[in-house]
């Protein structure tokens, strides 16, 4: 792997455990609250982060991650925490996969992170591209976190 491969997916990890240390000590039930003036909750930002993170490597490759469908009902673009059903993962579960998904993506795609695909709408056709844009979406929403942990 390049230099320039291992820094990226080094990035990956780093913002990743930066963003679990700031989930560290919130409850299942501060999760699930909404503060006047939000859309969503810590539980739903949480969920998005990992499914986008999937979506956008699914937009490029044209390959399912292995995301099940119905974590795009739950927390797609649009969604919100008042659809969410019995089902839906908890906010452990939801850490967890988070955990998880950094090494999952290396070993998935660490080789393929230059490999061109047709672009997407948004001209990504790298992988590397797509892990690029999701670490800045990622930041946004730990910044939503941050937020809406200040009226826990």
């Amino acid at each position: 792997m390049n230099p320039r491969h291992e820094v990226l997916l080094t990035q990956l990890e780093s913002y990743r455990s930066e963003l679990l240390g700031v989930l560290k000590g919130i409850s299942e039930e501060q999760a699930e609250i909404i503060p006047d003036g939000f859309k969503n909750n810590i539980r739903w930002n949480v969920g998005h982060i990992y499914l986008d993170q999937y979506l956008w490597i699914q937009a490029v490759t044209n390959e399912k991650a292995g995301v099940p469908e119905q974590f795009q009902s739950w927390f797609g673009y649009g969604s919100s925490p008042y659809s969410f059903e019995k089902d839906t993962p908890s906010f452990q579960e939801l850490k967890q996969l988070l955990s998880e998904q950094p090494v999952k993506i290396k070993e998935m795609y660490g080789e393929r992170l230059e490999e061109e695909f047709p672009p997407t709408e948004m001209g990504m056709h790298t992988i590397e591209q797509v892990l690029i844009r999701t670490i800045f979406h990622e930041g946004l929403h730990m910044q939503a976190i941050l937020d809406i942990k200040k009226f826990l």
